[in-house]
């Protein structure tokens, strides 16, 4: 069936009979878009799509088809691979800039642990006691003023204030210096 056959089928309403005919084109297309680095899957979603832009534009009652069926579902399937491509870049380009993004903020957050740890570290022994009992073993400052020996709660309350302000203290020096 030659192109005016096909598109008179098309102008008589046996749109199957005329898609059945230029689906003999694929193979065609499908080379297109594997020489391109599309995969067959590709190929097949770009052929679907340049077959409905073709319908679509043959219901126009504007449309004049100038070449043939092949040329003109040839140059239409590199354009909507060309399209699917440029998606796709746009895509993983953004992907990459989020995953940048996070990497960037996993190491800022990496650099303050580090930073945070240090300044735990040159604490006074009684001050790393204290902290780790509060914070990591969750005790009360009940239980704390027990085990630590202070007189009362309030003391022992009184005295992580006074370790976690000096581990601040040490941690803004510690950042300061790094930012030099």
């Amino acid at each position: 069936m030659n192109d005016q056959k096909i598109l008179q089928c098309f102008k008589n309403g046996q749109r199957e009979k005329a898609f059945k005919k230029l689906y003999q084109l694929y193979p065609k297309i499908e080379r297109l878009v594997l020489s391109k680095g599309g995969q067959k899957q590709d190929a097949s979603d770009v052929f679907q799509e340049s077959l409905i832009i073709l319908y679509r534009n043959l219901e126009k009652s504007n449309f004049k088809l100038t070449s043939s069926f092949y040329t003109y579902l040839y140059s239409v399937s590199r354009f909507v691979w060309s399209d699917m491509q440029k998606k796709e870049s746009k895509l993983l380009s953004n992907q990459l800039n989020e995953n940048e993004a996070t990497i960037t903020k996993t190491i800022h957050e990496e650099k303050q642990f580090q930073l945070a740890e240090l300044a735990f570290s040159e604490l006074g022994e009684r001050c790393k006691k204290l902290l780790l009992l509060f914070y990591h073993k969750r005790m009360s400052f009940k239980d704390i003023a027990k085990v630590m020996q202070f007189s009362t709660e309030k003391i022992a309350k009184n005295q992580k204030y006074k370790c976690l302000s000096k581990a601040r203290g040490i941690y803004k020096n510690k950042q300061q210096t790094v930012q030099s």
